[in-house]
């Protein structure tokens, strides 16, 4: 869930907005890395690390960690995290925690308190994004005008009883949408949800019946790249048991190729060839 705030931050103003939290239009954003690793052999790492520049104030880091369940532990890393990126970069440090499922968030936002004997010499207030304040999303409309935030919505809502609605809207709205931003979407969603009651539904939409084979649709174009895809890895896996040895070429000809026709005759013909090159012998002689 921490990617798509490095890779779409424009969702940082409706997400700090559900915070309450004011956040001007005009900001920089700038991904930084994110070790946090010590001199001594113990590594540490946030999931993603942002500098924000807002247009009317100074800058500020914001570090992002995605929750999927409780974990003490967490305590006081976060509490190291902060410490530690405010002594090496000199700025005010916030914590983000987006979250899946509402216990967790309720857990994630503290305070968690660092003292003794009734002293609180610091305290880790993070800021939780989840299912309790992330909107439900369920007009194609909205999820065209802030896909990204949509995205993340939807991951946020994905066990909610609101889940078909949300998904048959983000699936309505990526026919229309530009091309990368729309793939982005895809993939994003399709990767998070995994296998999960949610993750076979959005497969079902994004596999419906195309009443227009051909035409290079978007969701066309998405189920034949997702074939084009398994059927590569098919070949590879067959070559690899036979103990062929597979060259960078030959793995990039095969992982490059998008014409099913060529990737089921390759299948077939590499459970048979004696080295992986001769899988295009026959295709270019016939050439």
């Amino acid at each position: 869930m921490h990617r798509i705030f490095q890779e779409r931050p424009e969702i940082l103003n409706p997400v700090f907005s559900v915070l309450g939290i004011e956040l001007p239009e005009k900001a920089t954003v700038d991904v930084i890395t994110t070790d946090v690793t010590e001199t001594r052999p113990l590594e540490r790492r946030v999931d993603t690390l942002l500098r924000i520049g807002p247009s009317d104030g100074e800058d500020f880091l914001l570090a992002i960690e995605a929750q999927e369940r409780k974990d003490v532990k967490k305590e006081s890393s976060w509490a190291y995290y902060i410490a530690y990126l405010q002594a090496k970069y000199g700025l005010p440090v916030l914590l983000l925690v987006v979250c899946r499922n509402a216990p967790t968030a309720k857990w994630a936002v503290g305070p968690f308190n660092c003292g003794a004997r009734g002293w609180t010499v610091q305290q880790t207030r993070p800021m939780v994004a989840g299912p309790h304040n992330l909107p439900v999303i369920t007009d194609a409309r909205t999820v065209s005008e802030k896909p990204a935030l949509a995205a993340l919505c939807a991951l946020a809502h994905a066990n909610g009883p609101h889940m078909d609605a949300i998904l048959n809207a983000m699936g309505r709205a990526l026919e229309p949408m530009d091309g990368k931003a729309s793939s982005y979407v895809y993939q994003f969603l399709e990767i998070t949800l995994g296998n999960s009651p949610a993750g076979r539904k959005w497969r079902k939409i994004m596999s419906f019946v195309n009443y227009f084979p051909g035409q290079g649709t978007l969701l066309e174009k998405a189920l034949l790249e997702g074939e084009a895809r398994g059927e590569a890895r098919g070949i590879l896996r067959v070559l690899e048991v036979r103990g062929l040895e597979i060259s960078d070429e030959v793995r990039e000809h095969i992982t490059a190729c998008a014409d099913l026709d060529n990737l089921n005759d390759w299948l077939e013909r590499a459970g048979t060839v004696s080295r992986a090159e001769d899988l295009f012998v026959e295709a270019e002689e016939e050439a």
